[in-house]
This record gives C-alpha cells, structure tokens and sequence, in this order.
C-alpha cells in the first residue's frame, strides 16, 4: 500500500474510533498505529509501538508530577488563598479584576501543559465567583475554556511545542519570549473582551459571600510552594552554575512535598491518587502519540506528509495550518501536534524553529475548542452548569479568531520577530 494511504487509512481508524465508538483518545490512537503497521505490512511491529509508547515518557512524567502539584496546592488551600486575595485586592476594579483571573485560570495550564487541568483545578473556584459578579453562566464557560487553552500554549510548559520538537529534534530552550508573545496579547483582548462590559464592582459586604469559605489565613507561607517551583525554573533557565539540573519532574515533585507543610493538612495518598486519575487520559494520548509517530515514519507516511507540505505555495501552506490543525485537534490537540505539527515545522524549516513552533501551537490549541471532543469548552461547560455546549462554544468564536490572528500574524512576521528573539 502507498505511504500516503497507509497515512490517511491510520487517520481514518483513529476518526471512526474515537468518534464513532466512543473510544478513549488514548486508545483509539494506538489501535490506528496498529492498523497502520499491519497496512505497511509490518505486521504487529511490536517494538515499535513500546518505543513509541516510551517516546514522550519525558513529556508524560512531567504530566503526572504537575498533576500532583496542582492537585496538592488545591488540597493545602493555596488556590483557594489565591482566588481569596485576588477578590479582596481588585473587588473594586474590574479592570484588573479580570485579567488577575485569566492569569489564574491560565495558571495551571502553565504548569502542567494540558487545557484539561486548568478547567478542572482552577474552573471550579473561578466559575461561580464570575457568575456572581454578573457575567452570564455561558460567557463564564467561554472564559474558562479560553483560559485554560491560553494557559497550555503560555510558557513555561508547552507539551504542543514539546511534542513537535521531539519530531525535528529541537530542544525545548528560548521559547519563553514567543510563547509570551501568542498568548499574552490574546489573553488581555479576551479577558476584557468577554467580561468587562458585564462583571460589576462590589463593596465590602458582597465581597464576603464571595469569599472562599475554606480559604486558609496563612499570607505568604501558603504561597511559598508556587514560588518554590517558580524560582527553581528560572535559576534552572539562567544556567546558574553550580546548580544541579534537576529537571520538571523532580521540581514538582519538591514543590508538592512542601505543599505539604505550607497549607491545612491532607491525606496524601487520596489526594495522588485523584492527581493521576485525572491525569491518566492525558498520559495515555501521549503514548498513543507516540506509537502513531513511529508507525508513521516506520511506513513512510511522515516523509510522505512532509514532502507534500513542501511543495504546496506559501498560501496553501498558510491555508492549511489555520483550518487543518485545529480542526484535527478536535479529536486531540497532542494527535494534531504530532500528525500535522511536525510536518508543518518542517515545511518552514527556513523561519526561526522558536517562533514558528510556539505560533503553530497556538494554532494547535483552538483544537480543544472544536467538536467532537472540544475538550476545554466540554468541560468547561460542565463547570458553569450548561447543559448546551454550543452555547459556550458561541461565545468562544471570536476569542478563537483572536488567538488564531495570533498564531498566523507571528508566523508572518517571522522574519522581524527573529531579530527581537
């Protein structure tokens, strides 16, 4: 069978897999790289698939350690503190009252890499809170969702330009200015955009049945787990000398054990294993991931893929990232990332790999907005109580535009941003 058939027969199994059957993402990628091998005539290719499997085990144990984190910061009360002290300081300011609650909203998506966490962690306190203040129950889910997928393409972890460039070998260093430039624009329009003509200013008495019932009076102490793993990310990114290179796994993994000490108390062994559960769909789609990679360049579809990005004009190409690659996120950001991302890296091989990679995965991100799976705005919706995703979805069309102009405009200018980056 032809590579480029054998490619696309891969991508209609993961579709009809996930979508018509309803299978797990995870799942349903791994069984379309097993349909690819066995199409390639490679039979079950059974150590492709673990090396594929094992491919972004960096990526995974970064996951589920920043899943852990999260979680305990949100058991010891330091995300119920933060929400508490941002109402307190801005109730009368709604300006900055919003963009303090993107950038909290935004927060855990930093942290982990994944739209998903940041729904689930920080959605929950956030939702009502904005609710109360006036903003409608379907705008709220649209803030939440877009501020969860600003948050997974923001610095300082971006599993999108990660997983991109482990397919074109380019480490992940320098990214925190391009990054920075995708989302914090976006992230400003958006939040004034959704809320400021809506979210109302409050006195002091309103204030306190806003509140966090369950918010921990412990000031900077509470804190000091956030700037722990804070600090040790950018003494590791200055290169200090003598400073061991611990890596994110294991700055988390100190972060989440003076979490322990900095809060009220928890039961540990309850609070990771929920951390991992919800981790695990994630963890999961990572592997698959990886297996549909090594089967794509074990049976050529991956050379096929880039050789046919490479001879399209600039404007097809263009055309192609801007509709293609949220529109295959809909099924899974990661899968997009690696099925189309690398590829399109590829094919601007001539642009600066920094910027190009961090604007595709803003293009990348908008995947968890589109159906079937629409991830962020599914969730997100959940959150706020609406039982109709599209009215969610409605309010995210122009937001989505935004980070979309985003993405393409840093592309385009290219050429001018490399000499600022």
């Amino acid at each position: 069978m032809a590579d480029g058939l054998i490619l696309l027969l891969m991508v209609a199994v993961f579709a009809a897999l996930a979508v018509g059957f309803k299978l797990p993402l995870g799942l349903a990628i791994a069984l379309a790289a097993v349909a690819g091998s066995l199409a390639g005539g490679e039979g079950l290719a059974l150590r492709h698939l673990v090396e594929g499997a094992f491919g972004f085990f960096d990526i995974i144990l970064i996951i589920a350690a920043a899943m852990i984190f999260m979680k305990f910061l949100q058991e010891s009360g330091a995300l119920d503190g933060l929400v508490a002290s941002i109402l307190r300081t801005f109730h009368r300011r709604k300006v900055a009252l919003l963009l303090t609650v993107m950038l909290l909203l935004m927060f855990p998506g930093m942290i982990t890499g994944s739209s998903l966490a940041a729904v689930l962690s920080t959605g929950p306190l956030i939702a009502p809170v904005l609710m109360k203040l006036g903003l409608p129950r379907a705008r709220t889910g649209a803030f939440v969702a877009m501020g969860a997928i600003l948050g997974m393409i923001a610095p300082p972890v971006n599993i999108l330009v990660m997983i991109m460039g482990a397919g074109v070998d380019m480490p992940y260093v320098g990214l925190t200015g391009p990054l920075f430039l995708a989302t914090v624009p976006a992230a400003i329009i958006i939040a004034l955009g959704l809320g400021k003509g809506h979210v109302r200013a409050i006195n002091a008495d309103d204030l306190k049945s806003l509140l966090p019932a369950a918010a921990p009076a412990r000031g900077i102490v509470l804190y000091l787990p956030i700037l722990f793993v804070l600090g040790l990310m950018i003494l590791q990114n200055l290169d200090v000398p003598f400073f061991p290179s611990l890596g994110l796994p294991a700055i988390f993994v100190l972060g989440s054990l003076m979490a322990l000490f900095c809060g009220r108390r928890f039961k540990i062994l309850p609070a990771t294993q929920a951390a991992v559960a919800d981790a695990v769909p994630i963890l999961s789609i990572l592997a698959g991931v990886g297996m549909f990679i090594q089967v794509m360049t074990l049976t050529g579809g991956r050379g096929w893929l880039v050789t046919m990005f490479l001879s399209v004009p600039p404007a097809l190409l263009y055309a192609g990232m801007a509709t293609g690659m949220p529109l295959f996120g809909g099924v899974s950001a990661y899968g997009s990332a690696s099925v189309l991302g690398v590829p399109f890296l590829l094919a601007l091989v001539g642009k600066n790999a920094l910027i190009t990679a961090s604007a595709l995965s803003a293009l990348v991100g908008l995947g968890d907005l589109m159906p079937p799976a629409a991830m962020a705005a599914r969730f997100s919706a959940q959150v706020v109580g609406e039982p109709n995703l599209f009215k969610v979805l409605r309010h995210c069309l122009w937001p989505a535009f935004v980070v979309l102009a985003a993405g393409l405009g840093m592309l385009l200018a290219s050429p001018y941003l490399d000499k600022i980056f």
